[in-house]
């Protein structure tokens, strides 16, 4: 039967389809097979078929692929920043999963194919999760050309979700315990057989019992081979036809080996070794199989938060108000969006991020703060989605769409923490790559050398599959990625979020951690405990509210205080409005040039502080009290004084860092004064006062000249600069978008105690990773020379080489311990 040009499938020639191409005449099974040939073609990406892996016998769907409706994806795309100042457009950005990817190269076609559309300036598709990321500007392609222009290949886009992800890895285990429940029960029924052959060959065996046996050998060994071990031997003829060796080409020559040289021996009536080729086969997909069920375990904390997300939401109707009996619609969660209104039932979770606009409830928020206590919610307080209605109906008006709220930013930073590779893995893929080939060579040259001392050619061959097997280089490939799976996952459990595998690396190699102070050393939340009129024409309650008609637009904590000492009061129109990070805000009101902000800030715009009126202020500050000061034409007119609270962690967390043998310190914007005072409650005498961002940026750069390694802990738009300089950076979750997009790991929780753990965590981690790659490197150092020398049989290499993967695995399990003995 003639064999497809584009899908290489067999089919009866009465259905083949011809075309010409360059002047060759091809045939095809279809003429999808055919449009899709020369659409590649004709985009110019032919070396597709040098690249392709899979055989004509992988099963994969008909490439007459009909483009999935685009509605199925609304709600999935997402706004990000266009990639340069100079561009005014926002790009767009989806996670699309594709179906039928075979090998490496349909990876390279898709990228390829999408780089080739018009609008499209990113596109990189994961091949272990298939999920394609992608950006385009949205004003030269939309949604449906991406989608039509995968599916014009044969592949099929569809939404991308973390079931699709836990399906595929449910499928992968299910397929290698059925290969392994294959090959285990073949083989331990081969064993008896081969126990009656090695008994007769010390006692005497009558030959045509003996060639019974064989032949009932080489039958059961027949599956083992070519179903238990087909994933073996499909990524060996993909590593041949790249010219690159994989550990599954150890495997496939060494089982392959000694499965050839028994049917040889079979005719020539030498011992066979079927026993051997299949048991390198059963123990390696055990020890697979226990590698996929753990990697399976490790990134199950991702399907968690995702199942907490409903996939449907109770919409109240346009024109209901919020004291009406609602009217409420289900609708999908991802077609809700920014401005509905959402009503939540007693025991329901809540879908999305969000404000409560009528209704009272208690909420328990604890998966995603770690805040055992339930969470009292009224009109005007915030609600998480994900977490959990208790009591009392609410409705709250959505302020995030599903890819956008704190839940789905969790799961994200997650996801691409366990698929970021350290530089530690990096070089363990570098030795690999060497390490293959050259056990091919030693092997081969092992069998030469023990042939020409005169050993028998099964002896011979035998030894050489010992080094091949023993040799495979299981344990050294594992050694990393799952360290690191368990590692960010412990870490999410926490509320700790890693956007890199580095940072693990990076942790360990710290000198010490600068702790920005408000919101971060304190609460973040200031409460206003005194207003001083500098001016006497004006009363505290003008002065309050002038100041909070400028801060209701400030993103800054004490800003928020003074708004909140202002409740309840008419603001004034403010146009023109400016925050200036570090120093305060202005505007105009009643068309009056109005500043509130530092002294520093005042003296920039003409506004005098006298030295009396400072000394004054000081022994408030020395309590902690910060002073925000207003005025306008060039006249000081009023002192607000704010106070934060410590954090009460904060000590506990302090010491246990410096415990550890690492350097800690205070930069702030605020006064010295009064960041002393915050810094003496918790323990630090390296204090820095009246930082701005690029004084912070600065004096972190400072530390780090030579060999200082420092991490920063921040939450505000002041120390973004901060914690990008700073070789580690940590962001507080509820700080502002621009210090989580600036850090390295975020802490969901707020809690000080989870830098010491996450410390920790990574210090533990690293070793444990290292202590893998050493057992990897020694086990192989040990034991090639046993294999070459001839001392160990190929099962016992087989079962060798499975114990130091199993070592591996269960060595990297013990990180959990880290995240079980702390609370």
């Amino acid at each position: 039967m003639p064999e497809c040009n584009h899908c290489l499938l067999s089919f009866p020639e009465r259905e083949a389809v011809y075309d010409e191409i360059d002047g060759n005449t091809l045939v095809f099974c279809c003429n999808g097979c055919r449009g899709i040939y020369g659409l590649i073609h004709d985009e110019g990406l032919e070396r597709f078929y040098d690249k392709r892996e899979w055989q004509g016998s992988a099963a994969g769907a008909s490439p007459l692929v009909t483009s999935p409706d685009p509605g199925l994806f609304d709600g999935l795309v997402r706004d990000i920043p266009p990639n340069s100042p100079e561009e005014d457009t926002p790009l767009k950005e989806i996670d699309i999963y594709i179906g039928n990817i075979r090998c490496a190269s349909c990876i390279w076609l898709n990228e390829r194919i999408l780089h080739k559309t018009d609008g499209v300036v990113y596109a990189r598709l994961n091949y272990a999760t298939h999920m394609a990321r992608i950006r385009w500007n949205p004003q030269q392609a939309g949604i449906d050309t991406i989608l039509n222009r995968i599916a014009s290949i044969g592949y099929i886009p569809r939404p991308y979700t973390e079931t699709e992800r836990y399906k595929a890895q449910r499928a992968e285990a299910r397929d290698l315990l059925v290969r392994f429940g294959t090959a285990a029960f073949l083989s331990s029924n081969l064993m008896i057989y081969s126990v009656a052959l090695y008994a007769g060959y010390f006692q005497g065996l009558d030959g045509n019992i003996k060639l019974f046996l064989e032949v009932v050998s080489l039958f059961l060994t027949i599956p083992v081979i070519f179903y238990s071990g087909m994933p073996f031997i499909k990524s060996t003829i993909r590593g041949l036809r790249s010219l690159s060796f994989t550990m599954d080409s150890l495997i496939t020559a060494g089982s392959g080996s000694a499965f050839i040289y028994s049917i040889y021996s079979l005719f020539t009536g030498s011992e066979v070794y079927f026993d051997t080729a299949a048991m390198i086969i059963t123990l390696i997909l055990l020890g697979r199989y226990i590698e996929t069920v753990a990697k399976a375990k490790a990134s199950m904390t991702i399907r968690m938060l995702s199942e907490l997300i409903p996939k449907e939401a109770r919409r109240l109707r346009a024109g209901d108000q919020p004291g009406d009996t609602p009217d409420t619609e289900m609708i999908s969660v991802a077609s809700v969006m920014k401005g509905d209104s959402l009503l939540v039932r007693p025991g329901e979770r809540i879908p999305l991020d969000g404000i409560v606009t009528s209704g009272e409830s208690e909420v328990d928020e604890s998966v995603i703060t770690g805040e055992s206590k339930p969470v009292v919610k009224t009109a005007g307080l915030g609600v998480i989605g994900g977490s959990t209605n208790l009591f009392g109906s609410v409705v709250f008006e959505v302020r995030s769409t599903d890819k956008d709220t704190v839940l789905s930013k969790i799961i994200e930073s997650v996801s691409q923490a366990q698929a970021t590779k350290p530089r530690i893995q990096n070089t363990a893929d570098r030795i690999v790559a060497i390490f293959v080939p050259a056990i091919i060579s030693i092997s081969f040259l092992t069998v030469l050398f023990h042939l020409i001392r005169g050993a028998s050619p099964d002896i011979a061959l035998m030894t050489g599959v010992s080094v091949l097997v023993i040799a495979c280089p299981c344990s050294l490939g594992l050694s990393t990625p799952l360290a690191v799976m368990i590692c960010s996952a412990i870490a999410s459990s926490k509320g700790i979020l890693l956007k890199n595998g580095d940072v693990i690396e990076n942790v360990v190699r710290l000198s010490g951690v600068v702790f920005d102070k408000t919101g971060t050393i304190t609460i973040g939340k200031p409460v206003l405990k005194k207003t001083l009129a500098v001016d006497p024409s004006m009363d505290a309650e003008e002065l309050l509210k002038i100041a909070a008609s400028l801060e209701r637009f400030s993103e800054h904590s004490a800003g928020h205080a003074i708004m909140e000492a202002a409740k309840g009061m008419a603001a004034y129109e403010v146009s023109g409005f400016k925050a200036i990070p570090g120093k305060g805000v202005a505007g105009e009101l009643n068309g009056i040039h109005t500043f509130v902000g530092n002294s520093d800030f005042m003296a920039q715009k003409g506004i005098a502080v006298s030295e009396e009126l400072k000394s004054s202020i000081l022994p408030f500050e020395a309590e902690g009290h910060t002073a925000v000061y207003t005025g306008w034409d060039e006249r000081l007119r009023g002192i607000f004084l704010v106070a934060d609270s410590v954090r009460e962690d904060a000590a506990g967390a302090v010491g246990m860092i410096r415990d550890m043998g690492l350097g800690t310190a205070i930069i702030s914007g605020d006064t010295v004064t009064t960041t002393r005072a915050i810094a003496a409650a918790v323990g630090i005498s390296d204090v820095t006062g009246g930082a701005l961002p690029t004084k912070k940026r600065e004096l972190i750069a400072d530390l780090q000249k030579g060999n200082g390694r420092i991490m920063m802990v921040g939450d505000g738009i002041n120390d973004a600069p901060a914690l990008t300089e700073a070789f580690v950076g940590i962001g507080m979750g509820r700080g502002t978008e621009i210090a989580m997009e600036s850090a390295d790991a975020i802490l969901v929780r707020n809690s000080l105690e989870a830098v010491p753990f996450f410390i920790g965590l990574c210090r533990k981690s690293l070793r444990i990773i290292k202590q893998n790659i050493f057992w990897a490197f020694f086990y192989n150092m040990a034991a090639i020379p046993l294999a070459i020398s001839g001392v160990l049989h190929p099962i016992v290499a087989a079962g060798a080489m499975s114990a130091s993967s199993l070592f591996v695995v269960f060595n990297s399990l013990r990180i959990r311990r880290c995240g079980q003995h702390t609370s």
